[in-house]
């Protein structure tokens, strides 16, 4: 096996942030490197249920259908409170309004369609897009709403969008649960050795990074140039949390919750294999 490894994650500045150090070798790697490769999360789902990543950020929907091939790690994720998708519109109506209307989501296996269709599976009319297209998709009266996700969460009221729904704040008062929403995984291929190396060596990174704030600024800015240095900043401070370093009991409660359901409902198969190593 090669001691290279492709490591798929978004520009986005919680995921660069975190992977900053394990990338750029400031922690103990056991030896592997890392090739990234960068995408927006619909695309990096895609390649891992094509089986093209050794390492990467996925939605947890994505995970529901990837299990048999791909192992959990359990940090590097991006769980918490108060940091779910919204559904927005140009008009205040109630969400079960949008019955039969066009709502343009950010992807086929985001965790974004996958709270959507939980919270109300009579909704159904949905338009994959990539998630910056739509609010602007919105906007121009494309689709009747949209669910939106990263930066768009900071942005969307400068534009005169309603929320109409916070699908992490329906979940956690469903549930009493954090909102899984992505993760990192490993191929299982790799064998259990290598990917307790790939998780220490991840780990260490969200630690470094947590503990080191300034030093990937530079690496941050140059994949989200279009966002301020302030959304930037939120952004990390929302998604990167606790939770990023070590999911705990809680975490893993969440994410098989989240998964229990999906199954429950048809949106993901059963699977027999154990969500880590």
């Amino acid at each position: 096996m090669t001691n290279e490894l492709t490591l798929g994650f978004s520009p986005c500045p919680n995921d660069t942030f975190i992977f900053y150090p394990l990338v750029h070798g400031l922690v103990d790697t056991a030896g592997l490197s890392y090739r990234e490769r960068f995408a927006d999360v619909e695309t990096l789902n895609q390649l891992a249920l094509k089986g093209e990543l050794d390492v990467s950020k996925v939605s947890y929907h994505a995970l529901g259908h990837i299990r048999d091939d791909y192992a959990l790690l359990r940090s590097g994720s991006a769980l918490g409170r108060g940091c779910g998708p919204l559904l927005v519109a140009s008009e205040r109506i109630e969400p079960t309004g949008l019955r039969g209307r066009t709502i343009a989501v950010p992807g086929r296996y985001t965790t974004a369609l996958l709270l959507l269709r939980l919270y109300d599976p009579a909704l159904e009319n949905f338009i994959v897009m990539p998630f910056n297209e739509v609010m602007d998709a919105v906007l121009r009266g494309n689709v009747d709403a949209g669910v939106i996700i990263h930066e768009s969460r900071f942005t969307y009221q400068g534009f005169g969008l309603h929320k109409l729904l916070d699908l992490g704040e329906w979940w956690e008062g469903d549930t009493g649960l954090p909102i899984p929403l992505g993760g990192i995984v490993a191929r299982r291929s790799l064998g259990a050795e290598c990917i307790a190396s790939i998780e220490r060596a991840l780990q260490a990174g969200v630690e470094y990074a947590r503990s080191h704030p300034g030093e990937a600024a530079r690496y941050i800015r140059e994949h989200a140039q279009e966002m301020s240095a302030e959304v930037c900043a939120a952004h990390i401070e929302l998604y990167v949390n606790d939770f990023s370093i070590a999911l705990g009991s809680e975490g893993e409660e969440a994410i098989a919750c989240l998964l229990k359901r999906a199954e429950k409902s048809g949106i993901v198969p059963p699977s027999t294999m154990p969500l880590f190593t």
